[in-house]
């Protein structure tokens, strides 16, 4: 009789849960993005890729909404309030000023950031482990050893430079921190620095003039969300005075910069699709740790060495993690 009893509790629990899957796999969810800058059709694609590896078809039973401000930070608070009216199951925003705007909009709707500089400083989580709140994701390392990489890999591909420029964004929240690690980076090797601010796109130009009259030998390019809006126009920039420049990331290079290190892009894009996954699965973000860059890419672009005449050195090649030619 026990057994019985044991069995029909069984019957009856699996039917629950049965049920309960049967709904949650019924159900449509709507997923929103915020960007700050633009979203690469590569990285859009290794999103949606992951998505659909996990179970999540665009238009079956996931709806996503893009929302970008193309590198206009006024634009993000309204672009986020249009996904919470939306009624998004969750938001992906990226980088760290699209994840305050939608913070600031919902603290109900579960978020995942991406390429999140500082978010303890930010005051988007509690800590990298716990969460918190409705926030999780991604950060983004951009510590001074990372800078001394960018740099030192910038010397091996031109020996002879001693005179660095630096673009940078002020109204970057991580401006000044950022500035304090690469003048750490900068005095370990030896480099002196030019420091130019660049904080509307029309500022391009002027920096770009006050380079040549420096007298400046190669430069280093910081991750901007409006500097990646306007990334072709950096790479024509820098190949037209010709300057060896490294950046922060891929795009840059795809759109005809000489070469980036940092971590990669693809992955990060990647690893959101699994937190959304996961949210959408029922985990909470407060319980979701926040992921730091475990894989880091050199890439070179060899047809903007030709142009700017520079050889690069076999020994740079064989640490390419990617090589466009």
């Amino acid at each position: 009789m026990r057994r019985l009893a044991c069995l029909a509790f069984a019957l009856w629990a699996f039917g629950l849960s049965a049920g309960a899957h049967e709904q949650q796999a019924s159900r449509s969810y709507r997923i929103g993005y915020l960007g700050f800058g633009a979203l690469t059709s590569t990285l859009r694609e290794v999103f949606e890729r992951e998505l659909r590896d996990l179970g999540w078809i665009e238009g079956q039973n996931i709806f996503i909404d893009y929302r970008f401000a193309d590198g206009d930070r006024d634009r993000l608070p309204g672009l986020a309030a249009e996904l919470v009216k939306l009624k998004a199951d969750v938001v992906v925003a990226s980088p760290t000023p699209a994840a305050q705007a939608a913070r600031n909009v919902t603290q109900a709707i579960p978020i995942v950031g991406i390429g999140l500089d500082n978010p303890v400083r930010h005051g988007l989580i509690a800590s990298l482990a716990q969460p918190g709140g409705n926030v999780t994701g991604l950060s983004y390392s951009d510590g001074p050893e990372i800078f001394r990489k960018d740099l030192s890999l910038l010397h091996e591909m031109a020996p002879n430079i001693r005179h660095v420029a630096v673009l940078s964004n002020s109204a970057s929240p991580n401006h000044l921190v950022a500035m304090e690690n690469i003048e750490a980076a900068a005095k370990s090797l030896g480099l002196e620095l030019l420091l130019l601010d660049v904080d509307a796109p029309d500022r391009f130009e002027i920096a770009f003039a006050t380079m040549a009259r420096e007298r400046v030998q190669a430069l280093f390019v910081f991750g901007d969300p409006m500097f990646s809006v306007y990334r072709f126009r950096l790479a024509e920039l820098s190949v037209q005075y010709r300057l060896p420049t490294v950046y922060t990331n891929r795009p840059h290079v795809d759109a005809g910069g000489l070469m980036c290190y940092g971590p990669s892009f693809p992955e990060l894009w990647r690893r959101a699709a699994a937190y959304v996954d996961k949210i959408l699965r029922g985990a909470k973000p407060a319980d979701l740790p926040v992921e730091q860059p475990v894989t880091y890419e050199l890439v070179i672009n060899l047809k903007t060495a030709k142009a700017l005449g520079v050889e690069v050195p076999p020994t740079l090649l064989v640490q390419a993690d990617a090589v466009i030619e």
